[in-house]
């Protein structure tokens, strides 16, 4: 059987609102009842909608990527996680905990052990140490000296920054800064990370290198993350799933190969128009079921190529370029599925097979 994701919730919005203005729960009040649009919001109400009635899970170890462009929302919805923002209705949990009904100091506390964040601007202190900075966060939490040099200087090791513990934040490329936020989110072990655009003000090059790193940090530390970005690129070659969002809504949630081979609407698809399909799209969408094959079809199985349901299409060409016969998919080693060169050239086309 495909597998399915059995991890429990480690984060969920529930119909969560933020309205912006003196009359913010007057404006929302009027939504609801009278389906005012964010312009009407304004015009009556001068309030503005940041996010609108969005629910999403984020399950444990998952990587869930939020996109969207400017004044979408994003930035806005995941400050709601650790309550940098109150939302003006809906509830979030962390962890089957509501932390909207947290006091001061269990929140500061959920902040501080449970919650990492990296910005943009990692706002390293200019006067500490490389070492320093990431402890800093130790030593507000009232941990001995030896023992928070001692996780800053592992986590710095993690980011690939030993060496440089003593060096000043003025002394670090843009790159470098960006690797010891990272650094000091985590150095508090939290069970969460929340990224708001950390690469996004890099060179391409050296953004995609701290992609490479982040990913691999994730697949070995388990973190769940929450990861905001403008470019749908860095969602879909990040993110376990995306959430896509306009004017303060989530439009889509889905998988990189959901998102890309099932639109929810004009918007998504003039988003994904121009995305490579070639290592996001599997064997799985585009195979045609075995038995509705063989209705119509003779097939000696022995004869045919084979490939895993998650094979992706570039994969499945290199296989169609040396076979002249159709290419039998598997699940574990149950034959479940038939792809034709038909059917491939319209998977790499981003149409059906019958169309």
């Amino acid at each position: 059987m495909l597998e399915q994701n059995t991890a429990r919730p480690a984060i969920e919005c529930r119909n969560v609102w933020k309205i912006f203005g003196n009359r913010s729960v007057e404006a929302l009040h009027a939504v609801k009842t009278r389906g005012l649009s964010k312009e009407q919001v304004h015009e009556e109400y001068d309030c503005v909608v940041g996010v609108a009635d969005a629910s999403f899970q984020a399950h444990e170890g998952e990587i869930f990527c939020i996109m969207g462009l400017s004044g979408s929302g994003k930035s806005t919805l995941v400050r709601h996680i650790n309550r940098l923002i109150e939302p003006t209705s809906g509830d979030i949990l962390i962890e089957n905990e509501d932390i909207n009904g947290l006091n001061a100091k269990d929140l500061r506390k959920i902040r501080a052990e449970k919650i990492g964040m990296v910005f943009q601007h990692t706002a390293l202190l200019p006067h500490l140490t490389v070492r320093e900075n990431v402890a800093l966060g130790l030593e507000l939490r009232n941990v001995d000296e030896q023992r928070r040099l001692k996780t800053a200087d592992q986590k710095l090791a993690l980011v690939q920054l030993t060496g440089w513990e003593n060096r000043m934040p003025s002394e670090l490329s843009g790159g470098m800064q960006q690797r010891v936020g990272l650094a000091r989110a985590m150095a508090a072990d939290p069970a969460i990370l929340l990224m708001d655009e950390p690469f996004s003000a890099l060179d391409p090059l050296i953004r995609r290198q701290l992609q490479d790193q982040f990913l691999a940090l994730s697949r070995s530390m388990n973190k769940t993350t929450i990861f905001i970005t403008h470019d749908l690129d860095e969602a879909i070659r990040i993110g376990n799933r995306i959430a896509i969002m306009k004017d303060g809504e989530i439009v889509q949630i889905g998988t990189p190969e959901q998102i890309i081979t099932e639109p929810a609407n004009d918007y998504v698809a003039e988003f994904v128009k121009d995305i490579s399909r070639l290592k996001l799209v599997s064997a799985h969408t585009i195979m045609q079921p075995i038995e509705d094959y063989l209705k119509h079809n003779k097939l000696d199985i022995t004869l045919c190529p084979t490939a895993m349901h998650d094979a992706d299409l570039d994969a499945l060409i290199n296989l169609a370029i040396d076979h002249e016969e159709p290419i039998v998919v598997l699940d574990q080693s149950n034959p479940i599925g038939v792809i034709t060169k038909r059917q491939l050239l319209r998977g790499v086309q981003g149409r059906n097979a019958d169309e």
